[in-house]
């Protein structure tokens, strides 16, 4: 496919950036690593070993502009000089995704994106075909690199968790599953602060399938309603819902208490009481991985096997403990409105809720109704709690400044009486005061435990 001599430039060198650099020199190109920043050791002791030449803390522009494609990492926006002279420049840019599809051979994609609860069904979804004992990879945002697992181990079948960062630059990349599970408004300064730039963008997963390729998408969503209501695909989409039953068709739905899955002229239902992941938000989630489980080939039986011990992930929803009384929930993960509606239209006790960090131009109102009807009282643990005093103040019996986790635990625990839940569910990303949201739930974690 490529001569020796074509050059291939990595911008970034984390985990996608460097599992593209691995796949490259494997495939004979000479590839050379470029990181504005300074690479963490445990990347730089991979290239080392594997002979790849790199660079940190600068670009060096003419080795750069002399590539023959350039993959740049999801994380570096267009905005920037290096990327801005690049693409001035005609050479093709790429994401790690696309880099690793040309090289995937007749290995099967399902491929999972949305503003929330795609780790949860990329996980489920990855652990449904595991089980049953298809030769698997969990790849992507939630696992390994897609472009490292096709260089070291490839597999007959890929599972995916997807941004919409990575599909802002793929060209060929075509799943054979792609799913959609929601779309709400996030990441808005990365697309000129427009939702239907940022509609789209999530929509590319599907862009270049065929009709023999299965787009599942949830026909609740009012945005995915409207997009699909003005443009045409070519691949054959199916639907899960909450409300609207299928059945005769193939999709996914919720009826009397039980997840309903149909495919291929077969029927697949459970109790939801059954499932070991709750809440709504689960369901949605649960009926995605059905569906593209059953679509791959899985069982009934090993279907529910899995939906039955499936317990979710961690920071997500997560249960730490029950201290006299009060349960506390770690749902770190809660990085935007959309996904503190769904924790908090799942809790069905009264709730003291941890939330605030680095905002991200949020619009409370859209929690103003379940904050009025089970929200006691909000711990805020940013370093500008402003927008959330002023969206509150009235609304809720207290709102109390924090500057730690334990802090915040420890408020939230003084506010909170017997049979009362305390809930992170911080609504903004984490690095005001933590290193990424998996630190955010950790420290909150052993916060808890220390009480």
């Amino acid at each position: 496919m490529n001569s020796p001599a074509q050059k291939l430039v990595i911008l970034g060198a984390a985990e996608s950036g460097v599992g593209a650099a691995l796949l490259g020199k494997q495939k004979g190109w000479d590839v050379f690593v470029s990181d504005g920043g300074e690479i963490k050791a445990k990347f730089r002791e991979i290239l080392v070993a594997h002979n790849i030449t790199f660079e940190q803390g600068t670009h060096t522009m003419n080795r750069i502009l002399a590539a023959h494609c350039v993959v740049k990492s999801p994380g570096i926006s267009d905005k920037i000089d290096v990327v801005k002279a690049v693409r001035a420049a005609g050479i093709e840019v790429c994401s790690e995704i696309e880099f690793g599809f040309r090289y995937k051979g007749n290995s099967k994609i399902i491929a999972i994106t949305g503003s929330n609860g795609k780790s949860t069904t990329t996980m489920l979804t990855y652990t449904v075909l595991k089980d049953a004992g298809y030769d698997v990879a969990l790849v992507g945002n939630i696992g390994y690199s897609f472009a490292a697992q096709i260089a070291e181990k490839p597999c007959e079948w890929y599972v995916m968790e997807v941004s919409s960062f990575q599909l802002d630059d793929i060209h060929t990349f075509r799943p054979d599953v792609a799913v959609l599970l929601n779309i709400t408004p996030d990441h808005l300064d990365r697309y000129n602060y427009k939702f239907e730039n940022y509609v789209a963008a999530k929509f590319r997963i599907a862009e270049n399938q065929l009709p023999t390729d299965y787009f599942i998408v949830n026909q609740d969503d009012k945005a995915i309603q409207e997009y699909l209501a003005n443009h045409s695909l070519h691949t054959t989409t199916i639907f899960f819902t909450m409300s609207d039953i299928t059945t005769g068709t193939d999709g996914g739905f919720i009826e009397d208490g039980r997840i309903n899955v149909d495919y291929g002229g077969e029927h697949f239902d459970m109790s939801i009481h059954d499932m070991a992941i709750k809440g709504k938000h689960n369901q949605y989630n649960s009926m995605a991985a059905g569906i593209s489980a059953r679509i791959a080939g899985i069982r009934r039986e090993k279907l529910r096997e899995t939906f039955t011990r499936f317990k979710g992930l961690d920071h997500r929803l997560e249960f730490v403990a029950t201290i006299r009384g009060v349960d506390f929930i770690n749902d770190s993960k809660a990085t935007n409105i959309n996904s503190v509606w769904f924790a908090l239209e799942s809790m069905e006790k009264p709730t003291i809720l941890i939330m605030g960090g680095q905002d991200k131009g949020n619009d409370y109102t859209e929690i103003m109704e379940l904050v009025k009807q089970k929200v006691k009282a909000i711990i805020c643990l940013g370093i500008n709690n402003q927008p959330i005093h002023d969206s509150f103040e009235g609304v809720v019996e207290s709102i109390i400044d924090t500057s730690s986790a334990a802090e915040a635990v420890y408020a939230a625990y003084a506010c909170a009486e017997s049979g009362d839940v305390v809930l992170l569910a911080p609504a903004c990303a984490s690095f005001d005061r933590f290193n990424n949201f998996e630190d955010r739930g950790e420290q909150f974690k052993v916060a808890v435990r220390n009480l």
